[in-house]
């Protein structure tokens, strides 16, 4: 019997749905008498336990402690936890949470790390965990030797979120001693989008690199407004100041929840700018590039002049 972990995430106190996701990955793995554990740590953790109890999990690990995001905790109940129960995978969602304590208890504990798996499987009895290399362009897969328990982060919109009904045991458990560096002052709501519903749009018209200037920038806003589309845009742009935060699609912008439709233009296709749009259906990407990573997860692909193109779809508009 193999006890497999899943370390689940709150914020502020609300529980968030990307741990389901990663339960859905771990139970991919799960064989006869395997234990799925999922842990979490709250100020009131009985109140998430509803959430938790899905389909395939037996236990929902209570841990009482803070709403309060501190990585150092989180890092000792995970050490806490591989110290007494011995599990052969310990996940969590792939995000700037997981950032600031996986890999670190990884390497303290000796573990396996895989980051950003989007794929998981046994074969011949061995954990071998699927991941992008080289931006995007080849999918690696990776195995641990020798090690007795793989920590791994899972790449959001990846799997599905487990659902269906399941009544886990709960376990109350005291939180780990941990050496906490950090206070937390408070979470800082979003600046006002000022109308812009990248999550709520389901048709975005995207820009990156490749539209050149700022003086450009204008020309594609009107382009999306006659077309009935949302303008999003990858990092870059936004970091440039050519367009608000609130239109950037990407782990550190916006996801594109409801999108139907998405357009990529002058857009290379980072593995942080795919996060927020790679779940989408149909996806249209224009790129010089032929080499560039959006035409990998891309329905249908244009390998051209964004300007052109652009050019083009406002004739048709």
């Amino acid at each position: 019997m193999a006890n497999l972990i899943v370390i689940a995430e709150q914020r502020d106190g609300e529980f968030r749905e990307t741990s389901l996701e990663a339960v859905t990955a771990i139970r991919g793995i799960k064989q006869g008498d395997d234990k799925l554990s999922v842990a979490i740590i709250a100020a009131d953790p009985q109140k998430h336990v509803p959430a938790l109890s899905v389909e395939g999990v037996d236990e929902v690990i209570a841990v009482k402690a803070t709403d309060d995001f501190q990585p150092d905790l989180l890092e000792a109940l995970i050490g806490a936890l591989v110290k007494d129960r011995a599990p052969s995978v310990v996940a969590v969602a792939h995000g700037v949470d997981a950032w600031s304590f996986a890999p670190t208890a990884a390497a303290r504990l000796d573990c396996g790390l895989a980051t950003d798996i989007m794929g998981l499987k046994l074969d011949d009895g061995d954990l071998v965990a699927t991941r992008a290399g080289y931006a995007e362009k080849v999918l690696v897969d990776i195995d641990f030797p020798g090690k007795e328990t793989v920590l791994l982060t899972v790449r959001t919109n990846a799997f599905e979120p487990a659902s269906g009904s399941g009544s886990p045991e709960v376990t109350e458990m005291a939180p780990p001693e941990a050496d906490v560096a950090t206070t937390h002052e408070g979470w800082k709501p979003p600046a006002d989008a000022g109308g812009i519903d990248i999550g709520g749009s389901e048709f975005i018209l995207s820009i990156g690199r490749g539209v050149g200037d700022e003086s450009n920038v204008e020309q594609y806003l009107e382009l999306a407004e006659s077309m009935g589309a949302t303008l999003g845009c990858s990092r870059p742009i936004a970091d440039n100041g050519w367009l608000p935060k609130a239109r950037q699609v990407g782990q550190s912008g916006q996801l594109a929840a409801n999108c139907k439709l998405y357009i990529a233009m002058g857009v290379s296709g980072s593995v942080q700018h795919q996060w927020g749009m790679k779940h989408v259906e149909n996806i249209v990407a224009v790129n010089t590039d032929p080499e560039a990573s959006i035409f990998s997860i891309a329905r249908y692909g244009i390998v051209g002049d964004m300007a052109e193109i652009a050019e083009e779809l406002e004739n048709l508009f």
